[in-house]
């Protein structure tokens, strides 16, 4: 099982590697990484200022109130959202249905850069959560009658590990 926690050790080193170079690439504040419950995953920058967990939990909030107003004129749902105030900004992405992506900058950077650098981030984590699935998938192997308590109790603990 050792081998398993080293691979998911590596997928958490490549996320924090794109969320680095998005901060990089914008001249963002901070940028934070949450799961749709609302927890912190991981962030990048400076969050000395923030309260992660509160920002976490409204984040995840603001986007299911989003969601819901997104079904009521009939969409699925937004997939991005913007908030511009007057000396800070947010914008947050929605990443493989489950996970939101948010970046907190300034009038250092602008929302274009912001919004086709998220993109591009946003992509190359898509790509890193099907790869870590897939690898929960081979783990466990296709559910059957006779191991679907096991690998329901696998999913949960690989879901608090990277606090989905």
């Amino acid at each position: 099982m050792r081998e398993g926690i080293n691979i998911f050790e590596e997928d958490f080193w490549a996320i924090n590697d794109c969320l680095n170079q998005l901060l990089q690439g914008t001249n963002s504040r901070s940028i934070l990484l949450i799961d749709k419950a609302g927890q912190l995953i991981t962030s990048a920058g400076d969050t000395t200022s923030l309260d992660t967990s509160s920002f976490a939990t409204l984040s995840a909030a603001d986007f299911a109130a989003t969601s819901q107003l997104a079904s009521l004129i009939g969409e699925k749902e937004f997939s991005t959202l913007f908030h511009q105030g007057e000396k800070e900004n947010l914008y947050v992405v929605l990443i493989a249905d489950r996970v939101i992506l948010a970046v907190i900058f300034d009038q250092r950077t602008t929302l274009g850069l912001v919004r086709v650098k998220a993109k591009n981030t946003a992509a190359e984590l898509e790509k890193i959560f099907s790869e870590i699935f897939n690898k929960l998938e081979k783990e466990t192997g296709p559910p059957s009658d006779i191991d679907a308590d096991f690998t329901k109790a696998a999913e949960e603990e690989l879901d608090k590990l990277f606090g989905f």
